[in-house]
């Protein structure tokens, strides 16, 4: 076929003591990398507390993993949100959207240096996007200003619109972790130094990853949200 493609599922629990482990939401995803190894990610997400979510992404990636576009669909509160298209360039990120709260967006931005990684907030895409981290330094913190995301809210539920902002990721080493699809040699990140930035300081968030494709395994976020995420399906072709 000339191409790989990796299919999942992810659900997603409450770690809160009155919801202990109860579902809260789940996630289907596929990667596909190409012939010309650039990638190609799916994304279709339910988050089922109020107000519930449904988002819907396509981002494709380089063979280096730097964002050359995506698509964005939202539904918040059973209702149509917004829907977007962004596309990135050595030099330039725009995006054309249109949402509720702002009707249509354009925007265009000057770059010095190209987008690192678009957050587009599928909870796989948490464990690919710390493939920007170099892992010849070894573990410890990088920080990163060039990233950007669909939207600033920590449950992706606004926008969709271009939000350039800079973070940290601190690299913990290696793991095998299981989990219901299976057992994974991993890598072990956490997402620090947001508070500059966001509206709201995100909650501690840590990610376990495959170590070939950065495919999240396991993720929890602490704070106010107390989540936890798992892989429950795997597969590749």
């Amino acid at each position: 076929m000339g191409y790989k493609t990796i299919r999942g599922k992810i659900l997603y629990t409450s770690l809160k003591p009155e919801r202990m482990n109860q579902e809260r939401g789940r996630e289907y995803f596929s990667l596909t990398v190409q012939q010309d190894q650039c990638q190609v990610m799916h994304a279709h997400c339910e988050i089922d507390d109020e107000p519930a979510v449904i988002r819907d992404i396509v981002l494709s990636l380089s063979p280096d993993s730097y964002p050359l576009d995506c698509h964005c669909r939202l539904t918040v509160g059973h209702k149509f949100e917004g829907s977007g298209w962004f596309r990135f360039t050595d030099d330039k990120a725009e995006c054309e959207t249109f949402n509720q709260r702002d009707g249509r967006i354009s925007q265009t931005i000057d770059l010095e240096r190209p987008i690192r990684w678009l957050g587009s907030h599928p909870i796989v895409g948490d464990g690919m996007g710390c493939r920007a981290f170099d892992l010849r330094q070894g573990p410890g913190k990088q920080l990163f200003k060039d990233m950007a995301l669909t939207s600033p809210d920590h449950r992706g539920a606004t926008g969709p619109m271009l939000f350039k902002l800079s973070y940290g990721l601190e690299y913990m080493g290696e793991k095998t972790i299981t989990v219901p699809a299976g057992t994974f040699e991993c890598h072990h990140f956490s997402y620090t130094d947001t508070a500059a930035e966001l509206p709201e300081e995100h909650p501690t968030y840590e990610v376990w990853c495959t170590k070939d494709h950065f495919i999240t395994v396991a993720a929890e976020a602490g704070g106010y949200m107390q989540t936890r995420y798992e892989l429950i399906e795997y597969s590749e072709e």
